[in-house]
């Protein structure tokens, strides 16, 4: 399993943009195969950096799961929403593994 983590830089004027792209994503991608955990927006201090962060079980996993994204008619859509509205200055992803496991279970005072 890897994990993809996508950093944006988007206009600070266009956060409700970014949150509805990110709430398509939130339907599209978990139907078109990988595991999201989730899109994190700004909330207190970076007025521009946002995440999209998703598990898949190979980057092979993920060559055939951007096939079936862009094919999906949400998917299609979100890709043009962004270009038209411009609201993603920059795009950075990297995939990276989980190197911690198995977690110990979360202990609550």
């Amino acid at each position: 399993m890897i994990t993809c983590f996508i950093r944006y830089e988007i206009d600070p004027f266009k956060k409700e943009e970014f949150a509805i792209y990110a709430r398509n994503w939130g339907q599209a991608i978990p139907r078109n195969g990988a595991e999201l955990i989730g899109y994190f927006g700004p909330h207190e201090g970076s007025a521009t950096t946002a995440y999209g962060v998703y598990n898949i079980e190979s980057l092979a996993d993920y060559e055939a799961y951007r096939a079936r994204l862009a094919a999906d008619p949400l998917g299609a859509e979100n890709y043009q929403f962004a270009r038209r509205e411009r609201f993603i200055l920059r795009e950075d992803r990297i995939f990276l593994r989980n190197l911690s496991l198995p977690h110990a279970e979360r202990v609550t005072p």
